[in-house]
């Protein structure tokens, strides 16, 4: 019988298909390239791959522009192929996890296509968040707010109205109070579920259910991103939303074992639970690792607040240091400090044109690696993104007229977008991409990449990907309940206990430091003279 509670400590490896690996050298992962790698999951140890979309697109927003829910982007392949790639996953012991995109459909769905075609007040139009202008002709948007990419959040139609879009304008919102969108989506969870995905992840998830009631306030009388509204913002995390995922929740229970998700929900902190709560998602990712400095009380506070949190909620942690939204955790952990002494996220550098002499790789490796070993002791979901293991830092160098993220032509000179942690996976020194696909790849790929090659560091225990290979290994072996203590020690030291006497010591401070008595199992840089270097975990039993 298959374990219901799979995916409460799972570690779970995010796949960017377009991105991943090539099999029709066009220059664009597939779903055959993904298959085909199979065995290089295996062998790394994760029990889960995440698939971000592989939906059809034009790729306004890197897959997240939806087309068609129950389709495959013929450019990766076929539903053919996703039931071959299902099949070898499974046939590997290894879950699929989908993204699914509820805010937004793309402006090519059919369903927007017929909202444009449609008068005013029609019943295609209330499948979106349609308004008319401001102003004597109605010329001026329904309110100032502003899209997360930049630029106003409303497009007008060619017949005067006005249309609402969080995201980018090739993304409009859809209208969650109507019914027809809310049985939709419900058989497009069971469409895929039939075909055997294990689980979801929810894209924005707190951004579903909006208070579209007039006269709509002003930018200047919103919260910033809704993070402390508290259920006050028109379209940031309304506890109307919960409706929904109990909805969603009645679906994923219909199936044996019954299907997971994870909400991707940039809340308040005592907001999380509710998502992640048994009767909804069941999980919601926490980024509070993700952003904190690089700090020993910084990440004690957050791993306790999150472990009780998790409790309460009956669901299990997650934790992440890098994916697709974000700069690289190598990258970012070997900047120096922001102006403010708190770490840099990264972009600074980015729009500083990325100067290598900012740039410590080494520093930034090590403490990747470190904190890395750290999260995958801790109890709950490790969520890890393509190339991680092979120790990639962001790409800084790409030329503009390369770049296709849509936050870099929205805000030119104030965002380089998300394209430098999206760059095809180098899996050979030799060949146009790196033996990503036959034919180059969508994004360039710095030299430097020849050097992280899977070939390169396939034979080497000692490589970043050897020493993934041997973390999931153990802790596969050692995972135990969901709970850890503290073992309180020296200032910049991170020390717990886990069930059955593991142990993980992480030193953030820049001396050595002793290490405990005991068998060590894995170090995540080489020790000293018996003593645990700076930046440095240590697992013992």
């Amino acid at each position: 019988m298959q374990d219901p509670d799979w995916w409460r400590q799972a570690a779970v490896y995010q796949i960017y298909p377009r991105s991943f690996a090539d099999s029709d050298a066009d220059g664009i992962g597939d779903l055959r390239g993904i298959t085909s790698r199979i065995p290089y999951l295996q062998e790394l140890g994760v029990d889960a791959g995440w698939l971000s979309p592989f939906y059809p697109s034009a790729l306004a927003d890197g897959g997240y522009d939806v087309d068609d829910y129950r389709d495959v982007d013929p450019r990766l392949g076929t539903l053919e192929d996703f039931d071959e790639m299902i099949a070898a996953l499974h046939g590997a012991g290894i879950k699929c996890i989908a993204d699914i995109v509820p805010n937004h459909t793309s402006n090519r769905h059919v369903w927007f296509k017929e909202a444009l075609a449609s008068p005013r007040g029609s019943a295609a139009r209330e499948r979106y968040i349609f308004r008319d202008g401001k102003g004597a002709d109605g010329s001026e948007p329904p309110s100032d707010w502003d899209s997360v990419f930049g630029g106003p959040a409303w497009e007008r139609t060619p017949d005067g109205q006005w249309y609402m879009h969080i995201f980018a304008r090739e993304q409009p919102d859809l209208n969650w109070d109507n019914r027809e969108v809310r049985d939709d989506f419900l058989r497009t969870l069971r469409f895929w579920s039939d075909r055997g995905v294990d689980g979801f992840r929810v894209d924005v998830a707190h951004a579903l259910t909006k208070d579209m009631t007039e006269p709509l306030p002003s930018k200047a009388e919103l919260a910033p991103e809704g993070e402390n509204a508290h259920g006050q913002h028109p379209f940031w995390d309304r506890d109307d939303v919960h409706a929904v995922f109990e909805e969603w929740r009645a679906v994923f229970n219909e199936y044996t074992p019954p299907r997971t998700a994870v909400a991707e929900a940039w809340v308040h902190a005592d907001r999380r639970a509710r998502y992640a709560s048994p009767e909804g998602l069941g999980q919601a990712f926490n980024f509070d690792l993700l952003r904190a400095d690089w700090d020993a009380g910084q990440f004690r506070d957050i791993i306790t607040g999150n472990l009780a949190e998790a409790a309460a909620s009956g669901a299990s942690s997650t934790w992440v240091f890098s994916n697709h939204d974000v700069v690289r955790h190598a990258t970012r952990y070997g900047l120096p400090p922001a102006e403010d002494g708190s770490s840099q996220d990264g972009r600074a550098w980015l729009l500083d044109g990325g100067p290598e002499s900012a740039l410590d790789r080494e520093l930034g490796e090590r403490r990747a690696r470190a904190a890395t070993q750290l999260m995958l002791a801790l109890p709950g979901s490790a969520y890890l993104y393509q190339g991680e293991e092979l120790g990639l830092h962001e790409v800084a160098d790409i030329a503009d007229d390369a770049r296709q993220d849509p936050t870099f032509f929205r805000n030119t000179g104030v965002d380089v977008g998300r394209d430098g942690c999206r760059v095809p996976l180098p899996w050979t020194t030799a060949g146009t991409s790196f033996g990503f696909g036959g034919n180059g790849a969508h994004l360039p790929q710095p030299a430097w990449f020849g050097g992280y090659a899977v070939d390169v560091q396939e034979d080497d225990p000692g490589s970043g990907l050897g020493f993934y290979r041997r973390a999931l290994e153990l802790r596969g072996a050692l995972q135990g309940t969901e709970s850890l203590e503290w073992v309180e020690g020296s200032s910049g030291v991170l020390h717990f206990v886990r069930p059955g006497g593991w142990r993980s010591l992480t030193n953030f401070g820049p001396e050595p430091v002793d290490l405990p008595s005991g068998t060590v199992l894995l170090s995540s840089s080489p020790l000293e003279g018996g003593r645990v270097p700076a930046d440095t975990t240590v697992w013992l039993t």
